[in-house]
């Protein structure tokens, strides 16, 4: 019987990984912007930088992708390929941040539990569940599973990006406060205000 540190430890590992990642990322994406450009001038690192927002919404949402991906295991004891394509991605997530630091040849979000506990842990997962006799997706099926990673990645960050984008002013609505516009439209019509004057002395006579 594969043990739920197996499934569900899919889950707990992320969380591990992504604390790291939420702490560190929006505030990286900011200050190591400088030296990148100048090291890489070809990547486009000002459509790379985010905000903390978009980083606690990204996270949020990839949570739930690992927690379904976690609970598929724990139901189908391993052999769920949606939880054996979550864990091979997972794993490959971890190689990938020790590229991305060797490219930039410094700290990158994620690198450091990437080597202590995003990979140990997905080598892990893989001999238990060979141990366990669980079939285990080769070939044509794990290669798709593994290129499901940057699809699902990107469409998380694209759901991010959509929830946490700033609303434009509705143009019918009322300007931004502090405005010239705003202070004409508070200007009461002289008008408006003379006929209230007169109705309010109707009523007192």
């Amino acid at each position: 019987m594969v043990p739920s540190a197996v499934t569900w430890g899919l889950l707990a590992a992320w969380a591990v990984h992504d604390v790291e990642e939420l702490a560190t990322m929006a505030g990286w994406t900011r200050s190591a912007r400088p030296r990148l450009e100048e090291r890489l001038p070809w990547v486009p690192w000002e459509r790379l930088e985010v905000s903390q927002r978009h980083v606690n919404v990204a996270i949020g949402l990839m949570g739930g992708v690992m927690a379904g991906a976690s609970a598929l295991g724990a139901r189908t004891g391993g052999r769920s390929p949606v939880f054996q394509a979550a864990l091979l991605g997972f794993g490959a997530h971890g190689v990938m941040h020790l590229a991305q630091a060797a490219v930039t040849r410094g700290y990158t979000p994620g690198a450091v539990t990437a080597p202590v506990v995003v990979i140990p842990f997905s080598v892990w997962a893989w001999r238990r569940l060979r141990a366990e006799g669980v079939p285990v997706r080769t070939g044509a099926s794990g290669w798709a599973g593994l290129a499901a990673l940057p699809v699902v990645l990107a469409g998380v960050h694209a759901a991010a990006h959509a929830l946490t984008r700033p609303r434009s002013p509705d143009p019918e609505g009322p300007p931004p406060r502090g405005t010239a516009a705003s202070r004409t439209a508070a200007r009461p019509d002289p008008a408006v205000a003379g006929r209230r004057r007169w109705f309010r002395r109707g009523r007192r006579s």
